[in-house]
């Protein structure tokens, strides 16, 4: 038996298969989902989302958003997420740099502009975290 797992972001697809188990960074911890879970709706945290399947496993950085299970069916949606393999390392650096210089010289930045900077921030820190813990 196989879980359907989808993770969408408001731009894109960006995983659609059949998995044997996913674990969701949530606002509480993770959890696994296994078939067969009980349905649930969580908050998803920012982190590391691992799918496996078969004797591979794959890693998806993610960052807010909600998560659904329902019978052998998850989806998740996020505000951002990739695959480990889409991430290049040292764009994500640079961009991670100018996000936190733009935030350094902020004075009287709009408060959604600030927010914005602090959240391609934190997801750059996912992203690198994820590219890295291979190493």
């Amino acid at each position: 038996m196989a879980i359907t797992l989808e993770i969408v972001t408001p731009e894109s697809r960006v995983f659609s298969d059949t998995v044997d188990t996913v674990v969701i960074p949530t606002v509480e911890g993770e959890i696994g989902v296994l078939p067969g879970h009980i349905p649930l709706v969580t908050k998803v945290n920012g982190g590391e989302l691992r799918v496996t399947k078969g004797n591979s496993t794959q890693l998806l950085a993610v960052s807010g958003g909600f998560a659904q299970v329902a019978s052998d069916k998850v989806s998740v949606l996020a505000e951002h997420a990739c695959s480990e393999d889409k991430i290049d390392e040292k764009a994500v650096e640079e961009a991670m740099k100018r996000a936190e210089q733009q935030l350094l010289d902020a004075k009287d930045m709009d408060p959604n502009q600030f927010e914005h900077l602090q959240s391609l921030v934190r997801f750059s820190g996912i992203q690198l975290a994820v590219k890295r813990r291979q190493r």
